[in-house]
């Protein structure tokens, strides 16, 4: 493409390394970018994506951080279970940080899914954690009707007879304008793999589950937490927000990126970045107020 800028392919050929470490008796595959003896960052995807929906933003963290991006089981490269569970994802969060020589405790940042995954883990391990970033995830009202916080249902994968055809038929959950192509066909690439007969997603359409109270591991978190959402999101609308800002106790900062929908780390990287960035600042060097009460 053309239209590809500057800072987008020196981020890709930014230098990374890649893992695995078995959690459970599951291999979890990992990429790791700059300097261990940095502060390590966690970048944690949503449902049915993967590490290298990050490899676009972890290098311009780098210069003061040491980032790494995983593949939670049954997504990207990482093996598979009979059964996943929240806390079983934020177990082979914890151990991708000790495989990567995260000795003093990380910052978690996680979009959709993944910000899930890190409150609980914050919630679980929060002595281990020097922070939360949760980006776009939706920690809802319980609902005595709803049957689970996060899930699709998915018929078997289809293996596609060429790559072309594969990359035709990415689509983004849940549906939004498209913008930014260059990141949108670096991310569906990596969402590929080659099978007998063709090409074939790499999630396992098997996920199932089951209720978990995300909103009572979000007034539990004691760890420093901010609350990133897009603007235009369908999911994290001004009210949800605000309920997730009472869970914790009024007692984080709200961010909102402009001009982005639920998928804003490839709607405005540059801002999300910008933003998050800020946010680290902050961290360094101040000290968390305590909850009020």
């Amino acid at each position: 493409m053309s239209d590809v800028p500057a800072w987008f392919t020196a981020a890709i050929e930014a230098p990374r390394t890649e893992g695995t470490v078995e959690v459970d008796g599951t291999d979890i595959h990992y990429l790791e970018w700059g300097d261990r003896t940095r502060p390590g960052i966690v970048l944690v995807h949503g449902g049915s994506a993967h590490a290298h929906w990050w490899a676009h933003l972890a290098p311009m963290l780098s210069e003061r951080y040491h980032p790494v991006a995983l593949d939670l089981s049954g997504h990207g490269d990482s093996g598979r279970r009979k059964e996943y569970s929240f806390e079983m994802w934020a177990e082979e969060l914890m151990s991708v940080c000790v495989a990567c020589g995260i000795d003093d405790p990380p910052i978690l940042v996680g979009h959709s899914m993944g910000g899930l995954v890190s409150i609980v883990a914050a919630a679980l391990h929060g002595e281990r954690l020097r922070g939360v970033v949760i980006v776009d995830s939706p920690v809802l009202r319980p609902d005595p009707e709803q049957e689970s916080l996060v899930g699709r249902t998915f018929r078997e994968l289809k293996v596609y007879p060429d790559l072309d055809t594969a990359l035709g038929r990415f689509r983004l959950i849940p549906p939004q304008p498209t913008s930014n192509e260059f990141i949108h066909d670096y991310i569906a690439r990596n969402s590929l793999r080659e099978v007998d007969g063709g090409w074939i997603w790499k999630f396992d359409p098997k996920i199932r589950l089951k209720r978990t109270a995300i909103h009572e591991f979000l007034a539990g978190v004691e760890t420093r937490v901010a609350l990133f959402r897009g603007e235009l999101s369908e999911l994290v609308t001004p009210d949800v927000s605000d309920y997730m800002h009472e869970l914790l106790g009024r007692n984080a900062p709200v961010v909102a990126i402009p001009n982005a929908y639920h998928h804003l780390i490839i709607d405005e990287p540059l801002a999300f970045i910008a933003a998050l960035r800020a946010i680290l600042a902050d961290w360094e060097h101040s000290i968390p107020r305590k909850p009020a009460g």
